[in-house]
């Protein structure tokens, strides 16, 4: 018999150091989707039970009919800017592929950017981009022996730059250039706050109506913002998981979404995050609120679980993370070996979900950013 089924989810988990080839899986080539499904809401829905590890097979239009009335979903409501812009190296004329993530000095203009074929791009590089603007690549600490550079440019650059000289950040797996379809449907019917350099995906599935049925449902909705940076989709390169570190992401919870959050917590209703940066929102305005656990932690007296508050995060959620204010999570598959399918590992147990994805395998689900979708509950 296996003693681990008497053990609550992702305590297992704890009791030896993990690897991050424990969060790996077989995953055919077919199954990761390259193009958003034909009608938008149109996906697979998995159902996990975080504690029994049970799962059914739905689709996301029955997605009410398993949300109580009461539950507080939250969503982030960041939007991808058109953060892939192509330039022209000055010295050889060839494009170089840049990957805007945020900016690191605004008064003098200089972006921090993922560049390929970083190694060949230096300090004192110019380079010239489709409506003539150009930028030269400066120094700037820690991007020694990394992908990351920092461009200057001479005067800033608004949204209006990216949607003239930009592309959709599409992922590295889906094989193919972006095109007007994905200026649509890689972005969430909600999303208002740009910022993103990619999309947070759990949110592809829902439409005006099934909002407007959840609503009618007795759902509540409010939103937080997490611009989507190197902090989510980096991927994990140390072979001990708890040696990776987490880069920053900003984000920000108004007033009303703590409110209704604090008050569900109050009144025993379920918090559904929507999507893992969601999720790290959240976890992340407790930890703000009542320090770390074990370093000088003020206990919750149950007044309140997160503030209204704008910050930045690197909390970084594997097996043995305690969650204090997420009680379920809609989210997609994910990536194996990254920090996504450990954040969902360490809600739900790290074997439950690989069983699931065993399973979702099996019945042919799609995977990734444009692919199905999972309830954890």
């Amino acid at each position: 018999m296996d003693f681990r089924q008497f053990l609550i989810p992702s305590f297992y988990d704890t009791l030896l150091p993990m690897l991050t080839s424990d969060f790996n899986f077989d995953l055919p080539q077919e199954l990761i989707a390259q193009h958003p499904s034909g009608v938008r809401g149109q996906d697979k829905l998995m159902v996990l039970e975080r504690l029994s590890g049970r799962v059914e097979h739905q689709a996301m239009d029955d997605l009410p009919s398993f949300i109580e009335p009461g539950t507080v979903m939250v969503f982030n409501n960041s939007r991808v800017r058109r953060a892939r812009v192509y330039g022209i190296k000055e010295s050889t004329g060839r494009e170089t592929e840049f990957m805007f993530l945020n900016t690191i000095d605004k008064d003098c203009c200089v972006w921090n950017v993922m560049v390929k074929a970083a190694k060949k791009q230096k300090p004192g590089m110019r380079y010239t981009f489709p409506d003539g603007t150009t930028a030269l690549m400066v120094e700037h600490a820690g991007n020694e022996g990394t992908e990351f550079r920092a461009l200057k440019f001479d005067s800033p650059l608004d949204e209006e730059w990216f949607e003239r000289n930009g592309h959709i950040p599409l992922p590295p797996y889906i094989k193919r250039g972006d095109c007007e379809e994905d200026s649509e449907r890689y972005q969430n019917v909600y999303a208002t706050d740009t910022g993103s350099a990619a999309c947070p995906t759990a949110g592809l599935h829902f439409t005006e109506d099934m909002l407007s049925r959840l609503d009618k449902a007795g759902v509540e909705r409010c939103f937080v913002t997490l611009h989507v940076g190197l902090g989510t989709f980096l991927p994990v390169r140390e072979e001990s998981v708890e040696k990776h570190k987490m880069h920053e992401e900003w984000y920000t919870i108004p007033a009303e979404t703590a409110e209704k959050v604090n008050r569900a917590k109050k009144e025993g209703r379920p918090v559904l995050a929507v999507g893992t940066t969601s999720v790290r929102t959240l976890e992340s305005a407790y930890q703000s609120l009542h320090g770390l656990p074990g370093q000088d932690s003020k206990e919750n007296d149950g007044s309140q679980w997160i503030g209204a508050t704008t910050s930045s995060t690197s909390i970084f959620m594997y097996p043995g993370f305690k969650f204090n204010v997420v009680d379920k999570m809609f989210t997609n598959f994910h990536t194996p070996e990254s920090t996504l399918i450990m954040l969902v590992s360490a809600f739900a147990g790290r074997e439950h979900i690989l069983d699931a994805y065993k399973e979702a395998v099996a019945h042919h689900y799609r995977f990734f950013s444009y692919g199905d979708c999972m309830l954890i509950r």
